[in-house]
């Protein structure tokens, strides 16, 4: 999960709205300033070095943003913006929260998952396969497949899942909604969180949650507030990313890339290369820069950022740096990366469920191809009605057709 700049709003009319994977983005260049939306000044950082070292240095912090003089960047509500959030930390504070979970999204406690991650999607395939005429695809398969997987980490029950997309919708949210409506569901959304802790300091299981816990426990010295927040961060951020990121794919592969779904079908493994670009190349929506701001002087690709300076890392630009990810390649998704992507962000805010989104993402594909060689997109690109107003942006609905036997 990451923070940027929101650039719209959801009021009014539908935009008209690019394909995320068509999105287009300038050539990286040396530090430059900029503007924030307010009009205030940010420094623009955009080749893969520059953007790798403003993520990874510890003189960028977020923490900094959420001082009195912090930048309006973070005025606007919502989880993403709450100060107690492990992303917005830094230092000892960060570290505390971040080392409560860093054993449980390894790779290897990701790979012990994956059989019951696998029979999930063959679950929502069979009730796939069910269908008749047009199905929506997100409704039936990329929507569930990940709150169905968040839900059974974390023990959460139905009546969870059903307020999950509410929740998201309002944790996420780009600004355009009001301060009220968003302030109630995330009091909504906190009390859940806090009623969460609490059950499973009574009563402990094996799930996310209770693990959370007792590592909590063993750490000592973690205000309540941020345990809070990072049950509810967990929550809405293990689905929404995932969510976002297998529409957006499924749109781009039925649209333009229909000559990789065989190959897709065919190798588990060949899935996972694929999985890698998309995530490297489709952004989880139009916001492009992560922010930060200098507690120092720095010097960044040749230029010196001053102390007290917002830096906005845009990834998207840096994840198309030519030096780094070369133009003859950029279009063969089954190459594999010249370089790690930076669409998880760096450093020691680098997402810890990267691993799981990239296994549910290869899991999803390889098994929808196999199962449905036929599948098409039955509708116009164009007619694609998108879900706005929030940081992420993906196809609402996404109809789908394939040949009956």
């Amino acid at each position: 999960m990451s923070t940027a700049v929101s650039t719209g709003s959801s009021a009014g009319p539908e935009p008209l709205l690019a394909p995320l994977h068509r999105l287009e983005f300038g050539t990286p260049g040396p530090p430059r300033l900029t503007e924030l939306p307010d009009g205030s000044p940010a420094w623009l950082v955009s080749r893969y070095p520059d953007v790798k070292q403003v993520l990874s240095d510890s003189r960028f912090g977020r923490a900094e943003l959420y001082a009195p003089d912090g930048p309006s960047v973070t005025q606007a509500p919502g989880l993403v913006n709450d100060p107690d959030l492990m992303f917005n930390q830094d230092g000892p504070d960060h570290l505390r929260l971040r080392r409560t979970l860093r054993r449980a999204f390894t790779p290897r406690a990701v790979a012990r998952w994956q059989p019951w991650i696998a029979a999930i999607v063959e679950q929502l395939l069979d009730g796939l396969a069910r269908g008749e005429g047009q199905v929506d695809i997100v409704a039936e398969f990329t929507l569930p497949l990940p709150v169905a997987v968040i839900s059974r980490l974390m023990g959460l029950d139905e009546s969870a899942r059903e307020r999950m997309r509410h929740w998201s919708d309002h944790a996420f949210t780009d600004g355009s909604r009001s301060g009220d409506e968003v302030g109630a569901a995330m009091a909504e959304f906190s009390e859940f969180g806090a009623q969460l802790l609490a059950a499973r300091r009574r009563e402990p299981g094996v799930d996310l949650v209770s693990g959370l816990v007792r590592a909590a426990d063993e750490e000592g010295g973690i205000p309540e507030a941020q345990l809070v927040s990072l049950v509810c961060g967990l929550v809405v951020g293990g689905h929404d990313s995932t969510m976002t990121m297998l529409g957006n794919s499924l749109l781009y592969l039925l649209t333009e890339r229909l000559e990789a779904w065989s190959l897709l079908a065919a190798s588990e493994e060949e899935a996972g290369t694929l999985a890698d670009r998309l995530l490297h190349l489709i952004p989880l929506g139009d916001d492009r820069g992560s922010t930060r701001r200098a507690t120092e002087g720095v010097e960044v690709g040749g230029v010196l950022i001053p102390a007290g300076a917002v830096v906005l890392a845009d990834c998207g630009m840096a994840n198309r740096d030519p030096a780094v990810f070369p133009p003859s390649t950029a279009d063969d998704l089954f190459a594999p990366m010249e370089a790690p992507t930076l669409s998880f962000g760096a450093g020691p805010h680098y997402c810890l469920g990267a691993w799981l989104a990239r296994t549910e993402l290869q899991l999803a594909l390889h098994r929808l191809a196999a199962r449905f060689p036929g599948l098409r997109l039955s509708q116009p690109p164009e007619s694609v009605h998108w879900r706005v107003g929030t940081t992420s942006r993906s196809p609402e609905h996404l109809l789908v057709t394939w040949p009956r036997t």
